[in-house]
């Protein structure tokens, strides 16, 4: 008699080389067939459905071409377990799986178990095999279905289909290992990081594109992926880099000519934009192109206004280059930067520097020369003497004498650093040591370097201040003022010498200021209240 057995469905055997094995092995030993029978009739039917081959009512089914399916293994456990399920197939029979009784072979020839190989047909004329340790259904093909839960819902649930998840990609149906080749396959790797980037998670995604070029160096298209997180993530320079590579590996990459291009443009260098358009093919147009071309005639009137000393049309000129693209171009900042200077802006040329993308100096070296990146370097020097950043504006200049040492315009910049920087620790050494006099010659020194400077005008209106000069004070005062309207320390000295000269008005003007900008200085509110007083007091006096 028949026993009814539970059946867990376990890795897949495979019907490759090992698959081979176990089928030879089935042609050398008695061929026990092992069959589950699905049926198709009513739950109460107890009539037994015709095997394949078998002569069902006078008549033989119809042949059907074979379809080729993954068989799963039968597992221990469902053999164990034949016995003890029997007992609950009563009400069930006709969609139970119904399997011959086997005898068990020896332990060390288990594995090694191989079943029939010959193929069958059902009366529906459906085709099945059972070979090798495999255990196939009746009545299906393809993926396997999942059986209805009717009156069968006390039968084992057998896992048929698996998932595997291998990046992008999914394999359904047959079960398949989730092969740990899978976590070092690039393309697998890089399409995480493209996942990651649609995210904006740009930080985990290079480092997915990294781990992809560590596996295989010679892929262009994850070159030009880690390109376009390192934009994302504000890196111009080491992006340039990245996608020359990929150039390098693809000369024929139109995406990564595309990606480049218009990482030049970004950065200011707008013939090479149009070498790389020219070489992107379908993936740029004519107004591409364009858009570069406008950018250089316009970076040719920028160089042509500094050399003149024409910092209004310097200012202008810069400002269309942004226009055009170029938002990313330190050199650009550093022209408008300087252009501000000329035109006695300070405060807002130290602005422009601040704003400006951070990019590291041996790279930008690497990239576009020493002597552009030296001069970006003297530009930004001049900007921190300007603010009275004098240690940034030393930092800056020795750096671009480092890489440009013939070149005399950083050689003059780099003294006037240094003089106005001597000058202004001087005369605090001095001032402090109630040294006024001493301490406005030392000051006046280095506005001899740098007529312009608001920190020594400053400093030289508090010497006048203490010598009792208190106009001449407010004059120091009001100059720096001038260079930068938000300086605090310049509005305050001013206050107190327009006190001195009982010029309650402008005073309490100047208190009121510093007080929005300082708020809670005792020093201030009092000088502020007092100098209200004595507005009053003359408002009475007059009256």
């Amino acid at each position: 008699m028949a026993q009814t057995a539970k059946y867990a469905m376990e890795n897949e055997i495979g019907c490759g080389f090992m698959g081979s094995l176990f089928h030879l092995k089935g042609l050398l030993r008695p061929k026990n067939t092992v069959m589950l029978e699905v049926g198709g009739g009513s739950p109460h039917s107890k009539k037994r459905q015709p095997l394949a081959g078998e002569n069902f009512s006078g008549q033989n089914p119809p042949e059907k071409k074979p379809i080729p399916v993954r068989r799963p293994r039968v597992s221990d456990a469902a053999r164990k377990s034949s016995s003890s399920s029997s007992n609950n197939s009563g009400s069930n029979k006709s969609s139970q799986l119904t399997v011959p009784s086997l005898t068990k072979p020896p332990a060390d020839e288990e594995l090694s178990l191989a079943l029939s190989d010959q193929a069958k047909f059902d009366p529906n004329g459906a085709h099945y095999r059972a070979s090798t340790g495999n255990v196939m259904l009746l009545g299906h093909l393809g993926n396997i279905k999942q059986l209805k839960r009717d009156s069968t819902s006390d039968l084992p649930k057998v896992n048929i289909a698996k998932k595997v998840e291998t990046g992008q990609h999914q394999l359904l149906g047959n079960i398949v290992r989730n092969s740990p080749r899978n976590k070092s396959n690039p393309d697998v790797i890089k399409s995480l990081g493209n996942e990651k980037y649609k995210q904006g998670k740009y930080e985990e995604a290079l480092a997915l594109y990294d781990r992809s070029i560590s596996v295989d160096p010679t892929k262009a298209c994850y070159y030009s992926n880690k390109s376009a997180a390192l934009v994302e993530l504000g890196r111009f320079v080491e992006a340039v880099f990245v996608c020359r590579e990929a150039i390098r590996i693809d000369s024929s990459y139109l995406n990564a000519h595309f990606r480049l291009a218009k990482l030049y443009l970004r950065l200011g260098e707008a013939e090479e934009a149009i070498n790389h358009y020219k070489c992107s093919g379908r993936k740029s147009g004519p107004e591409n192109i364009l858009r570069a071309q406008d950018l250089k005639n316009c970076l040719d009137k920028c160089i042509e206004a500094r050399n003149l000393g024409d910092w209004k049309k310097l200012l202008n000129e810069t400002n269309i280059a942004f226009s055009l693209g170029s938002d990313s171009a330190p050199q650009i900042y550093a022209m408008k930067a300087e252009a501000l200077i000329g035109l006695r802006l300070h405060e807002e040329a130290y602005k422009v520097i601040q704003n400006a993308p951070m990019f590291t100096t041996e790279l930008y070296a690497e990239l576009f020369g020493s002597s552009v990146t030296a001069g970006l370097l003297q530009v930004h020097a001049l900007v921190y003497m300007a603010n009275g950043r004098f240690e940034d504006a030393a930092g800056a200049v020795e750096q671009a004498l480092k890489l440009d040492n013939c070149s005399n315009s950083i050689k003059l910049t780099a003294e006037r650093v240094r003089c106005v920087g001597s000058a202004r620790i001087n005369g605090n050494r001095l001032f402090k040591g109630s040294r006024y006099s001493e301490a406005l010659v030392s000051y006046n020194k280095g506005l001899e370097k740098d007529p312009h400077n608001s920190v020594l005008l400053c400093n030289r209106g508090a010497c006048r201040y203490k010598l009792g000069q208190y106009e001449k004070a407010v004059e120091d005062c009001t100059a720096a003022l001038v260079l930068r309207p938000s300086y605090s320390k310049a509005r305050l000295r001013r206050a107190n010498s327009n006190a001195q000269l009982e010029k309650w008005g402008a005073a309490i003007q100047d208190y009121e200021m510093v007080m929005q900008e300082i708020p809670g200085d005792e020093d201030v509110s009092a000088a502020f209240s007092e100098a209200k007083i004595q507005l009053n007091k003359m408002h009475n006096t007059s009256g």
